[in-house]
């Protein structure tokens, strides 16, 4: 990202990103372990970088200008000034001088962090918000700009690029397992777990599940299950919203891509960030292949299950898959001998899951206790007898009583309201040129 940056500030920002070509090789590395070449190479590289950072942009267009003789017109990068680049790290940094302080400290912060979530006990929702933690790429970028020789921050530079995140997944937070490769996911959904009502219980359950998959626990692979409409898929990508900035990562898996699941764990098992692999609306039909790539996932198989990943399903169906009557073993039909063995394999799949939460149907209360929720959260100023009688023949009218129901209708009531707003300053102008 460019907009509104200095040539200045674009060249630091590079400079200091995580996905340089020498990350893979100072990773896990102290600058005592680096051959002296490959020292020599960064410092010389670094008097490189500074001499480009010194450079005036608009001088490069007159000189192009001139060798093509006037014929094109060129226009300087511009941008906000150093005094502005300084006050945008100062915002990250409290310390731009000092990148290994920073460091430092960005490091016991995490350390205290995992301790802090291996004591507790039960689940708590936080009070307040975490206070920041310190930033140490703004400080490096801070203190290049303040050193007249850059070779000087060598060290500094080693040490940030050995501990820091890298890669995909320092960027971004939700992907989809596409066409064999973790496709981004720019636009996430932004449904946070505050903007979620009712079905207390398996919401409590699935949180406390993924605080010990962040602490570093072994946590369950969970099935979600019940009605349609009650808000299973919701919760799951709430969770991204929720502690994203604690390292947790989404990854869409769609049943069609079940096979990969192998390939994508494997992926994943060396990164530091913690994975949940969400599939949706999860079911299967007979002899369906995907069957067996989940369960060798959820076993693990001969391969170790890693302890940063785990699977979270939704599904309409408790035993995922699609049951018949005729299923059912019967002597006169004198076909498979051990018949039920096969009944059980297929209903017992859904035991492969260590924690299967059900979601009802919502009932009257649920559902209104949802739509007094999300009209609290949209600020609809309006009665609460009127709001219960319209839900309430909303869902006569619509898909039935659930949450999906309910954030339809508030949707539609706040639409309704925007335009009914609009409309008024309109009606009262002509009212008046008629008076």
């Amino acid at each position: 990202m460019t907009a509104g940056q200095s040539w200045g500030d674009y060249l630091l920002d590079r400079l200091v990103t995580v996905d340089t070509v020498l990350a893979p090789v100072l990773k896990g590395k102290t600058i005592e372990q680096l051959p002296s070449a490959t020292i020599a190479a960064i410092d010389h590289d670094l008097r490189a970088f500074q001499q480009l950072w010194q450079f005036e942009p608009s001088l490069a267009c007159q000189w192009a200008q001139e060798l093509a003789g006037g014929a094109i017109e060129l226009v300087a990068w511009s941008g906000p000034g150093a005094d502005s680049e300084t006050k945008l790290d100062s915002l990250d940094a409290s310390d731009p001088l000092d990148v290994s302080d920073q460091l430092d400290k960005s490091d016991q912060s995490n350390e205290s962090d995992q301790s802090n979530e291996s004591d507790q006990a039960n689940i708590t929702e936080p009070e307040t918000k975490p206070e920041t933690k310190p930033n140490p790429k703004a400080a490096l970028r801070a203190q290049l700009r303040n050193l007249d020789d850059w070779a000087t921050a060598t060290p500094a530079l080693v040490r940030y690029l050995a501990v820091a995140d890298r890669g995909q997944f320092s960027e971004s937070r939700a992907f989809r397992w596409r066409s064999g490769q973790l496709v981004p996911v720019t636009h996430p959904d932004p449904i946070d777990l505050p903007d979620l009502a009712g079905y207390d219980g398996p919401k409590a359950q699935l949180i406390q599940n993924t605080e010990f998959l962040l602490a570093g626990h072994r946590a369950l692979n969970v099935l979600l299950y019940g009605a349609r409409g009650t808000g299973k898929s919701s919760l799951v990508k709430a969770l991204l919203s929720a502690y994203g900035d604690r390292g947790l990562r989404l990854v869409e898996v769609a049943k069609q891509e079940l096979d990969h699941l192998p390939e994508i764990v494997d992926l994943l098992r060396s990164a530091p960030q913690k994975f949940i692999l969400f599939v949706d609306d999860l079911s299967f039909e007979e002899d369906d292949e995907a069957f067996k790539a989940l369960k060798v996932c959820l076993e693990g198989g001969i391969t170790e299950r890693p302890k940063n990943v785990v699977v979270y399903a939704t599904s309409n169906r408790r035993h995922l898959v699609r049951e018949y009557f005729a299923d059912r073993p019967r002597p006169s039909d004198a076909d498979e001998v051990q018949s039920w063995d096969t009944v059980q394999e297929k209903l017992s799949f859904a035991d492969r899951f260590g924690l299967t939460l059900t979601f009802e149907a919502a009932d009257q209360d649920t559902y209104l206790e949802i739509v007094n929720h999300l009209a609290d959260l949209a600020n609809l100023g309006i009665d609460r007898a009127e709001l219960r009688f319209r839900a309430l023949q909303w869902a006569t009218r619509h898909n039935g009583r659930s949450g999906r129901t309910a954030r339809q209708f508030i949707d539609f009531l706040t639409a309704e309201q925007a335009l009914a707003n609009e409309a008024a300053p309109s009606a009262e102008a002509s009212e008046a040129s008629e008076a």
